[in-house]
């Protein structure tokens, strides 16, 4: 029988293998999703950043509405089987993907895919229950280890077999591998939940961690970071092939994506332990202020070269920034309320998903291709301000932790050995503030 000791960390990577495929796989298709399209519409070049932007916001609206539902429920009756729905139900949307030929079936498997899907914050729930407080940062560090080399991977895998096969084959393609994502879960992953008793669910809640000004500030971090990121998304595509042509732009995409992605994978679980040592919060500032800073030299890109190195700039600095927002969240509320909480931030980081394509789409469609990297990296020096300034969560003290709560009970793996000393979770971060949340909270 293994010890809880053993147990977070063999539920860690087997997780982190269950993330990696999944994402790799819903990473196939975004090298050429403008030009899947531009095929499937019959759009002009005017129209495709716009329907891109469109297509890019439809999955993270609804992701918006979904996750708190999902959250929710992960708390009341398990985290494993939300892991379950997300790599299944995404599975199938990306098979259903392959076979559309109009743009309106298209979009509305978009909207399908944003209900069902959501594998990032249903995988992040279950490590975040099992894991001690102060090795968040390494365990979500890893977690978006294997968020970045699935994205690393994926693009490169599905740029070049969209130049081989063309764009269906890898909607194919990545619905297998996330289905079987989604089986190594349902195998290797036994999950003993006990339900919180109720009565205590509100003991110690995002609003009672952050204070009413503080959780608003959060939430907009949230927001901007992703709105920054997605902002792009639609027209990073369109952006490559005014520079190499039309040739072989999916490729040059993907090797570009791939690159972002490994430079991150190396950056994130390095930046994630050294978090654990320097505070979350310090961490966080410093990554979101530098990725903004390389953000901006994309608008004066003239080469291919140029534009490598600017992107393995963007990886090495976005390497720590959401394990830094998802380990401050996970050290400053309640277990029985992680499900909740990141359901709730996820719906903050959907919004700015939804809204940064479309309103990338928009501002390309009016001003060109360069401008959106300008407008994207003085948002990321604005939530680095924010979150130096109004970010200021309390972590409960242990006497605090619900008393009639089962602690999160422990989900086991197949073995492996850990010499590794156990921790206390209810250690603080080290730039964390002590404080007595805000009134009413």
């Amino acid at each position: 029988t293994s010890t809880p000791r053993q147990s977070w960390r063999r539920t860690l990577y087997t997780m982190w293998f269950a993330q990696l495929m999944s994402l790799a796989g819903f990473s196939f298709v975004m090298p050429f999703l403008p030009f899947y399209i531009r095929e499937l519409g019959n759009l002009s070049e005017s129209q495709v950043p716009v329907w891109s932007g469109v297509t890019y916001s439809l999955a993270p609206v609804m992701l918006c509405i979904f996750s708190p539902i999902w959250g929710t429920l992960a708390d009341r009756h398990g985290r494993k089987m939300m892991v379950q729905r997300s790599m299944f139900g995404g599975g199938l949307v990306m098979l259903l993907m392959s076979q559309v030929h109009t743009l309106p079936a298209f979009l509305v498997l978009r909207l399908l895919q944003g209900a069902l899907a959501g594998t990032v914050v249903a995988s992040t729930t279950l490590v975040s229950s099992v894991s001690p407080r102060d090795r968040l940062g390494y365990s979500l560090g890893m977690m978006q280890m294997a968020v970045l080399l699935g994205s690393f991977a994926g693009p490169w895998i599905g740029g070049t077999m969209a130049s081989a096969w063309g764009y269906r084959m890898p909607f194919m393609a990545a619905g297998i591998v996330v289905i079987l994502a989604g089986v190594a879960v349902q195998f290797l992953v036994h999950e003993n939940f006990t339900p919180p008793v109720e009565g205590a669910k509100q003991a110690h809640s995002m609003r009672a961690a952050f204070g009413g000004k503080g959780l608003l500030a959060l939430l907009s971090v949230f927001f901007f970071v992703q709105f920054s990121a997605s902002f792009v998304m639609p027209i990073f595509p369109l952006f490559v092939e005014s520079l190499v042509g039309h040739g072989d732009a999916a490729g040059t995409v993907g090797k570009l994506m791939g690159i972002t992605g490994l430079a991150a994978g190396i950056s994130t679980v390095i930046v994630g332990r050294l978090s654990d040592q320097v505070g979350h919060k310090r961490t966080l500032v410093c990554t979101t202020m530098l990725t903004g800073l390389i953000s901006i030299p994309h608008a004066l890109v003239t080469g291919i070269g140029q534009l490598f190195g600017l992107r393995v700039g963007i990886g090495l600095a976005t390497g720590g920034t959401n394990p830094s927002l998802n380990a401050i969240v996970g050290q400053s509320v309640s277990p029985e309320m992680y499900g909740r909480s990141y359901g709730i931030v996820q719906s903050a980081s959907s919004l700015g998903m939804a809204a940064g394509p479309l309103v990338g789409g928009f501002v390309t469609a009016a001003f060109g291709l360069r401008v959106p990297f300008v407008i994207m990296g003085a948002l990321l020096m604005l939530s680095s301000a924010m979150v130096a300034v109004f970010v200021r969560p309390r972590v409960a003290s242990e006497q605090e932790q619900p008393q009639t709560l089962s602690p999160p009970s422990p989900v086991s793996a197949p073995s492996s050995t850990d010499d590794t000393p156990e921790v206390s979770p209810h250690k603080p971060a080290k730039d964390v503030t002590v404080e007595h949340p805000a009134a009413g909270g």
